[in-house]
């Protein structure tokens, strides 16, 4: 779908007015008489209503029209258009912060229609062009530019995640990586035989079992002073989870396609800070795995010794991503020495149960980076809730042969155990887990997205990168 600014309507369009809650009370208008008589129309957001060739979208309280609520007004929009059939429309809608109502609008038009060879079952958007009618066009459009960016590149994540594991596999996603050279990142890949020599014996045993080589990608924006520490981001890449010799049940299983679903955050951050010039150093580290179970496979009872040196116990091969992330979190703390550390990762079944697609878990081990990214997330509509990290938990992960185990005893605070288990591996650096098992796919999709991959993390992280830019 196209975005369009101009300074006034084409005849041949259809018209979409907007209207605030206030606006429909005072409205003498006969065609918003008539909504209001014939269809409840009151202006409440998420409100529609068909008068004629007229479009009327609810914007709801004026009092309460912050960014996201123009963003859900754009994405009411473009939903409304969309299940109407409308090819083309131009929105009449006085507001000073436009480009957001444009922003959500793009949003909600992503589909993944790569696969569909017979097009009409496929899900394609039948909205083709949306023009926001403004007095001042420039400005507008220059508003629009940077979410534009941040729009494709959420898209961008979207794509990975959504890709099925027969396509995207560790060695053909660090192709894809390798490509983002064009955009000004540096990009490193290491192969089995690199990690190997680094000690990574954690996230190596994971992929041990695949015929794919596992991987490990380095991608770096240097926006910011040479030699400045960087900000950090470590994603989980397992780009499908069978559990193991720990096998998970069969059903839905073909959903853990999406256990990269945290690399694809990291990459799809990294690919925006660099279209957008970001003026900050950020790395981004994902491990990249399949897992697999085969004759060659990990067993539960393994013991593996991790690049940090600690001694890791394996009873259960499906509780496999902090293993891989143990590795990356160690090298890229020691190698980089970062401001901070956020890792993302599918993490624990356990969230969704807690939390279910409402919000992230949060665990961190600084109450200042929490509260940052607590903050970033109500701003931008990625909201992240806290949880406990302590000795409690963490004697829980202790093994009676090796320095941990992989999972805790009992089948209590399962989010929190594996949380306290990545807390082993970044020493006194500041660190914080987002857990995002729940939402980094939508079963039914929300106001920014339809159903399938969310994007989740891109729009939260690029909000708290801005925060340490100079």
């Amino acid at each position: 779908m196209k975005i369009n600014f101009a300074s006034q309507a084409g005849n041949s369009l259809s018209k979409v007015l907007v209207l605030t809650e206030e606006e429909v009370k005072k409205s003498s208008s006969k065609i918003v008489k008539f909504a209001k008589e014939n269809f409840g129309f009151e202006g409440k957001i998420n409100q529609a209503a068909l008068v004629s060739e007229n479009i009327l979208i609810g914007a709801g309280p004026i009092k309460k029209m912050d960014e996201l609520v123009l963003q859900k007004v754009g994405s009411s929009i473009v939903a409304f258009l969309n299940s109407s059939k409308i090819k083309q429309a131009a929105v009449l809608f006085e507001s000073e912060n436009l480009a957001q109502v444009a922003f959500g609008g793009l949003l909600q038009s992503y589909r993944f229609n790569k696969y569909f060879e017979n097009k009409k079952k496929s899900k394609e958007l039948k909205l083709e062009s949306l023009t926001f009618v403004t007095s001042d066009v420039s400005k507008v459009s220059k508003d629009f530019a940077p979410l534009k960016i941040l729009a494709d590149n959420i898209f961008f994540t979207r794509d990975l995640v959504s890709e099925p594991s027969n396509v995207l596999n560790p060695e053909s996603y660090a192709e894809i990586c390798q490509a983002l050279k064009k955009d000004g990142l540096e990009v490193q890949v290491f192969g089995e035989a690199e990690m190997e020599k680094l000690g990574m014996h954690a996230l190596l045993g994971v992929g041990q079992g695949s015929y794919k080589e596992s991987k490990m990608v380095i991608i770096k924006w240097n926006g910011g002073k040479k030699g400045e520490a960087p900000l950090a981001f470590v994603g989980k890449g397992v780009t499908f989870d069978t559990g193991g010799i720990s096998i998970k049940p069969s059903a839905n299983m073909e959903d853990m396609k999406t256990d990269m679903a945290g690399s694809a955050v990291v990459v799809g951050l990294l690919r925006n800070l660099a279209q957008r010039k970001a003026k900050v150093n950020v790395v981004g580290a994902i491990g990249l795995v399949e897992n697999m179970p085969s004759g060659n496979a990990q067993r539960p009872g393994d013991v593996v010794r991790s690049m940090s040196g600690q001694t890791i116990e394996v009873i259960n091969t499906d509780a496999e991503g902090r293993l891989v992330l143990s590795d990356v979190l160690h090298y890229t703390n020691t190698k980089f020495k970062p401001k901070f550390i956020v890792d993302l990762a599918t993490l624990t079944g356990a969230i969704i149960v807690a939390l279910a697609d409402v919000y992230a878990g949060l665990f961190s081990n600084d109450d200042d980076l929490a509260k940052k990214i607590e903050s970033c997330g109500a701003k931008v509509g990625e909201r992240a809730w806290r949880l406990p990290l302590g000795e409690e938990y963490d004697e829980m992960i202790n093994s009676d042969i090796a320095d941990m185990k992989n999972v805790g005893s009992g089948r209590g605070a399962g989010s929190t155990t594996a949380a306290q288990f990545l807390h082993r591996f970044v020493g006194e650096t500041k660190w914080a887990h987002l857990d995002i098992a729940g939402v980094a796919w939508r079963g039914k999709g929300d106001a920014m997205a339809v159903k399938g991959a969310s994007g989740y993390g891109v729009r939260l992280l690029n909000e708290l990168v801005k925060i340490y830019e100079k």
